[in-house]
């Protein structure tokens, strides 16, 4: 059985080049393109995993994470932060909502944040 990848993205080419690259690696992709879809797709269909944005239309990523660590269905599920924030502060504060990585988006390429999923997966 594939696992299932939630990616919580507003920007559709950084979204469909990561669902074909995750695709290609054998998982089974999800999209939401903004926080309340995220929340709700989490729910729902209790992804693996999480790639979430932090800069996001309606709720942003920091909402979202909040929204997903407390909801008993979806608060264990590991969340990786994919963002082009890359302040100190930004990154202290995804993780200290309970962020398992936060990964700058300019910095990494999809078959390292593919990399990155296998290993938390594992």
């Amino acid at each position: 059985m594939s696992r299932k990848i939630l990616i919580i993205e507003d920007d559709k080419f950084l979204r469909e080049l990561m669902v074909r690259k995750l695709v290609n690696d054998g998982y089974e992709a999800i999209e939401a393109t903004n926080g309340e879809e995220g929340v709700r797709t989490a729910k729902a269909e209790k992804p693996d995993l999480i790639l979430l944005d932090l800069i996001l239309p309606g709720i942003d990523g920091f909402e979202s994470l909040t929204r997903i660590r407390k909801d008993q269905e979806t608060a264990n599920i590991p969340v990786i932060i994919l963002s082009n924030l890359g302040q100190k502060e930004d990154i202290e504060k995804g993780l200290k909502l309970g962020a398992t990585d936060y990964l700058i988006k300019a910095h990494f390429a999809p078959g390292e944040i593919a990399e990155k999923i296998a290993s938390i997966l594992k």
